[in-house]
């Protein structure tokens, strides 16, 4: 099943305009978008019992910790983009 994850197909579309990942495009996409809004809600109710200034780090670096994965498997990677093929 791990070889599933392994593949070097693109998981997610790039987005039309601006910098970053638009919409998944394959299941593990979608597998993956969704266990990363899964962490970032289990750490914000875990952090709850602590003080606000570490929940919010916690929450900020379950945020972005994820990001070169996006990055490596959004099509076309990120850059700026300006909408149609420019």
């Amino acid at each position: 099943m791990l070889h599933l994850f392994m593949d070097k197909k693109p998981w997610f579309r790039a987005k039309s305009y601006g910098l970053g990942t638009g919409r998944p495009i394959a299941w593990q996409g979608w597998v993956f978008l969704t266990l990363h809004l899964t962490l970032v809600a289990g750490v914000a109710l875990l952090g709850r019992i602590g003080p606000l200034h570490i929940t919010a780090g916690l929450v900020l670096l379950a945020v972005i910790l994820p990001w070169p994965i996006y990055r490596k498997r959004t099509q076309g990677g990120w850059h700026w983009r300006w909408g149609g093929n420019r």
